[in-house]
């Protein structure tokens, strides 16, 4: 049998040196992203040693693309846009606006004409969702009014480049020149494409609509978790592969219609869940994929032209954003936030660059520079929030005037201040154990606070009047929120014990007299769990079957 297949060697040699280098840059405060394009890079041609096979990472890239954008579409929220949409939306055209401008004159003065200037500064306006998301989580700041300003700013963007990706084949021939110029001649063919993502969209509102979700809740009364997790990949990859064969739209906007759909049902959060492991493997697949289309030697052949995207990326796009958010009168926090949020690029800047070097309207050397400017402001980006958090944190340390508060003057919180209850229950997760754990301590008038990440459960919670705090528990500070070293114990209710474990253990650190119970779901998840401080573990397994005895005995005993 053979070994040495290039689907293989490619698939493992790119995710062995992609878990490698993400550790490396974990390790050193990096986002994983940069160790990822950097195994691509090694793995590349234009690097000594091992070379894999473009067209199959290319391939594998395509799914890990679908798999993001099906991500993207899960995570899309109407009602958090409009909640922001006074600012984000006008805020988020004006920045893409001026990134754009930015790139075509940098394009104009490099020789690439209208055509790739502007995919140069589209792919420069459009922040990484990923390293953004990892940013705001890391401080809280998800739930904060600055958090969803920045989340819907980089909807909007995304929405965009959604739109950009769909509306580029059709105007690439008027763009390079072709036709003479004659808008005339690409207007059928604009119309006709507009038309086809019309359709699209129609029939996913009208049929997708009831389709997806009810195949879904079909699967989900199966009881297979297996069956499950297939509907979800079927339907993301089934639904982006048809959307490319029948209206011949992109596979990104298939995938990401049908996450949105997906999303307004209530098995979205479960549907997220199942297919995230397979889903960040293919997008580091596709990260990878990037990364070997990078020639390192840019940065001494092309040091200049670097310098000035790096500028457009962390300069250019931030003031442009600090500017907008002041000018609508937020304060100097939020707009500080939104500028560090936006100062890097990501995935949406692949994709877009890889779109239009295949229609032959950007450079090979545009989307060297791009892939490297990605590469470097993905580095730099987390410098800028180390400036944002001491810049806050001054502002928070300075006396505050005595008397009232002035309401022309916008008030800065802290998003999660230390939590008033004393001689309570901090109770982390509310899925499907955690829910039936704060039903019993509602009715047993018990003092509680939950920890839970995600939006819509915490709106639910909220709406019941309970108390609750936006985040990943094992988070720094988290704990500290819930004033865990005043609580009467800590229930770990969810079901990864990884981080169940984190938790356990900062909350021990923190309160060493804490009663501490865990859940599990094996021998060794209940060994790790007590070897960080958890008191008590218990396994769903072992609990149902003393309850099925306990049930057949008292029936033998009838």
């Amino acid at each position: 049998m053979e070994h040495n297949t290039p689907l293989i060697s490619t698939v493992v040699v790119g995710l062995v040196l992609a878990f490698i280098l993400g550790v490396v840059a974990q390790r050193i405060r990096v986002s994983p992203l940069v160790g990822y394009l950097l195994a691509g890079v090694l793995m590349g041609p234009f690097t000594p040693g091992y070379v894999a096979d473009q067209k199959l990472a290319n391939e594998l890239a395509e799914i890990g693309i679908i798999l993001l954008m099906f991500g993207v579409g899960l995570h899309f929220s109407l009602k958090d846009l409009l909640s922001v949409k006074n600012i984000a939306i006008p805020g988020a055209v004006v920045q893409i606006g001026v990134a754009t401008l930015l790139g075509i004159g940098l394009g104009e003065l490099l020789g690439w004409g209208l055509g790739g200037g502007l995919v140069f500064g589209l792919a420069l306006s459009v922040a990484s969702t990923v390293v953004l998301l990892r940013a705001l989580q890391e401080r809280r700041l998800l739930d904060s009014e600055r958090g969803r300003i920045a989340i819907g700013w980089l909807i909007v963007e995304d929405l965009a480049m959604v739109l950009t990706l769909v509306l580029l084949p059709a105007i690439a021939p008027l763009l390079k020149g072709e036709g003479g110029g004659d808008l005339s001649a690409l207007a059928m063919p604009l119309l006709v494409t507009l038309g086809k993502v019309a359709g699209f969209v129609i029939f996913m509102l009208v049929v997708g609509r009831r389709v997806i979700p009810a195949l879904l809740h079909y699967v989900a009364h199966t009881g297979s978790r297996e069956l499950f997790r297939l509907a979800v990949f079927a339907i993301s990859l089934g639904v982006a592969f048809g959307a490319a064969l029948v209206f011949d739209v992109s596979f990104a906007l298939g995938a990401f219609f049908a996450g949105m759909i997906l999303s307004e049902s209530e098995l979205s959060q479960r549907a997220a869940n199942e297919t995230l492991p397979l889903r960040d493997a293919f997008a580091v697949l596709f990260f990878v994929s990037v990364g070997m289309l990078v020639d390192p030697s840019i940065i001494l052949r092309d040091p200049l032209p670097l310098l000035a995207t790096v500028f457009i990326i962390l300069i250019g796009k931030s003031v442009a954003a600090f500017g907008i958010v002041r000018l609508f009168g937020y304060p100097q926090s939020t707009a500080l936030t939104i500028s560090a949020s936006l100062a890097q690029i990501g995935e949406f800047s692949f994709i877009l660059v890889s779109l239009g070097a295949s229609l032959a309207l950007l450079p090979d050397r545009g989307r060297d520079l791009v892939l490297a400017g990605a590469i470097i402001s993905i580095m730099i980006n987390p410098v800028f929030f180390a400036l944002l958090d001491r810049i806050v944190a001054k502002e928070d340390a300075e006396p505050q005037p005595v008397g009232p508060p002035d309401p022309a003057k916008p008030v800065v919180r802290d998003p999660h201040p230390i939590s008033e209850l004393t001689n309570h229950v901090v109770l982390v997760g509310h899925g499907r154990v955690g829910s039936v754990v704060s039903t019993a301590l509602r009715a047993a008038k018990l003092p509680f606070l939950v920890i839970e990440d995600t939006p819509g459960v915490v709106e639910r919670l909220r709406e019941s009047h309970v108390d609750v705090i936006t985040g990943n528990a094992a988070a720094p500070d988290m704990l500290q929120a819930a004033n865990i070293t005043h609580a009467r114990g800590l229930l770990v209710a969810i079901p990864d014990a990884f981080e169940g474990g984190q938790i356990v253990a900062k909350a021990r650190a923190l309160a060493p007299t804490l009663p501490i119970i865990a859940r599990a779901h094996s021998d060794e998840e209940v060994a790790h769990l007590k070897y960080h401080g958890a008191n008590v573990v218990i396994m769903g397994e072992q609990e149902i079957a003393k309850a099925m005895l306990l049930k057949i005995g008292a029936t033998m005993a009838v």
